[in-house]
């Protein structure tokens, strides 16, 4: 049994929370259910406090859980100072995180699949042997979509192994990651990936152009207003707790995700 300022919060109510808390085991839960109920509890008394708890109680069609969040964000708004980020600020952002402001770069590529299990290491070896042989056969003057026709396990083989136009997140990550960064021309080593192994050739390169600090102003003032409220909301919370009576339960909040 947890108590906040001398209202009980029992173990039915925290297996019930918990529902909303997955977690890695049970205890995880149990404790991320706690603390979601103790801060819940520290803002409805709060705005008791501050004569807040019936504001939109009788006067809205919203569902109980709308006018409980309306009050929170009340609560909030009230309690809460919370700066905006400045131009210069926004401006420093940019200036530090230019390469997070570039559209993103374009390639035109051809592949041939060999496909194998990634839990399987023979049929991965056997793979990546086939892999290299083409490569060697390509390497030759022989005809990648005639080759591709023949061995890719993809659907692409019927286009030649064509895969078009690709921008960053269309393809995963382990494939993306090293063809965006070859050259144009035949890839010297098969590209490993969780599907199997690619054999591929980059026809066409153009990089990622930086986006004037005008066009993303907004969004780095959003993000940035964003991650101040979060600290400040933060600050908040520890500042509730550290004010509480809490009983049967050790609130580390430097740790909590909740505040975090």
């Amino acid at each position: 049994m947890i108590t906040v300022n001398q209202t009980t919060i029992s173990e039915a109510q925290i297996l019930q929370e918990m529902q909303y808390h997955p977690a890695k085991d049970h205890r995880a839960a149990m404790i991320d259910a706690a603390q979601s109920l103790i801060i819940g509890e520290l803002f409805n008394q709060r705005l008791d406090e501050l004569g807040l708890a019936h504001i939109n109680a009788e006067t809205t069609n919203d569902s109980e859980e709308q006018k409980q969040n309306a009050r929170l964000e009340l609560l909030i708004k009230t309690e809460v100072a919370i700066p905006k980020a400045s131009e210069q600020e926004c401006q420093h952002y940019y200036t530090q995180n230019r390469s997070k402001f570039c559209t993103s770069p374009l390639i035109a590529a051809r592949h041939i699949l060999i496909p194998a299990p990634i839990e399987d290491e023979s049929a991965r070896a056997q793979a990546l042997e086939a892999a290299e042989t083409i490569l060697k056969a390509l390497q030759n003057g022989e005809s990648f979509s005639d080759l591709a026709a023949q061995y890719s396990k993809c659907d692409s083989a019927k286009l030649g192994g064509q895969l078009g136009q690709l921008s960053k997140g269309q393809t995963v990550i382990e494939f993306e990651r090293q063809v965006f960064a070859a050259e144009e021309g035949l890839m010297t080593y098969p590209v490993e990936s969780r599907f199997g192994f690619h054999i591929v050739f980059v026809d066409f390169k153009q990089a990622g152009k930086q986006l004037p600090f005008d066009a993303v102003k907004t969004r780095i003032k959003d993000y940035l207003n964003k991650k101040v409220e979060r600290k400040a909301i933060a600050q908040y919370i520890e500042c509730l707790i550290a004010n509480a009576d809490i009983d049967g339960f050790d609130f580390n909040v430097s740790n909590s995700p909740l505040v975090q």
